[in-house]
């Protein structure tokens, strides 16, 4: 049996910036990155938006763990073609925003960056992905790795510990019985439901802190507004989609008569020309230049 709870992205903007609310988020953070993760805090981040459009778009969290590191967990539900490229500026931009003008390179801190998408992104079989940097040979294929000075100074085993990391979950595309910790928090996030048998970090506190019925009744209607504002985005999604595509096969249809017609003039016009017609009668029968003409 389950029961129903409130959507991730809706709690991430209302209910788990409250302090009472981290074990969520570490919850979701312990299970995904299989180390203990304390939140110390949250941080403002200018990716952060107010606007209508934003309120059920996206919606991010930028936390500070016990460790200093940052952990930006961003949720979109808007299929948005340059995703790729929109994780790459996030990062750069805390990587920057997070040193002080002057100050050292081994200040610079150690950014997560956790996209839940509801949305397919690229192409793949798998429903949870890891990103990290890593330094290859192109002759040997070795893997570059940190001196033992460096070891000792940065605290970290391996070059790739230096470098934001990304995960990407792709929410939509897991449809299995949720048998891991890791598979029990994306199925609370495709379904809003939490299993009674589920254990993983955090899914407990979900159980406490995000019933529907700890909601008032204004809260319930917002929250429901939300939901249709989903469903809303998500079919404009797929109609601009259907239109595209259709628009495509109309454009490819005229321009596939528009070069029948012109390959057809050219075919008329050579046949006449080894008739012995004139190029001006040609051109008045054809609409070809007579330099067009002079050419075959």
């Amino acid at each position: 049996m389950a029961d129903n709870y409130i959507r991730f992205d809706w709690a991430m903007k209302r209910l788990l910036r409250n302090k009472a609310n981290f074990g969520v988020l570490e919850g979701l953070l312990t299970t995904l990155l299989n180390e203990k993760i304390v939140i110390q805090k949250l941080l403002e981040s200018e990716s952060n938006q107010e606007d209508e459009y934003d309120k059920y778009n996206r919606v991010d969290i930028l936390a500070e763990n016990s460790r200093g590191e940052l952990v930006l967990i961003e949720v979109q539900n808007n299929n948005e073609y340059a995703y790729f490229q929109r994780m790459l500026f996030g990062v750069s931009k805390l990587v920057t925003e997070y040193i002080n003008r002057g100050e050292s390179y081994d200040n610079v801190r150690k950014v997560y960056s956790v996209n839940i998408v509801y949305f397919s992104l690229g192409h793949g079989k798998d429903f949870v992905y890891h990103g990290k940097t890593e330094f290859r040979g192109i002759h040997d294929g070795d893997l570059l790795e940190l001196s033992p000075f460096q070891k000792q100074t940065f605290k970290v085993d391996e070059v790739s510990q230096l470098y934001p990391e990304y995960y990407i979950l792709k929410v939509n595309d897991f449809n299995n019985v949720a048998t891991t910790p890791l598979e029990e928090w994306i199925y609370y996030l495709n379904t809003g439901t939490v299993p009674e048998t589920a254990v993983a970090p955090g899914l407990e506190e979900v159980r406490q802190h995000l019933r529907l019925e700890r909601m008032t009744k204004d809260e319930l209607n917002a929250y429901y507004r939300h939901l249709d504002n989903i469903v809303i985005l998500r079919d404009n999604i797929n109609t601009e989609r259907a239109e595209g595509r259709a628009e495509g096969r109309a454009e490819g249809r005229a321009e596939g008569l528009a070069a029948g017609r012109a390959e057809e003039k050219l075919e008329n016009a050579r046949n006449l020309k080894k008739l012995g017609v004139q190029p001006d009668i040609i051109s008045a029968a054809t609409g070809l230049s007579v330099e067009e003409i002079n050419s075959l």
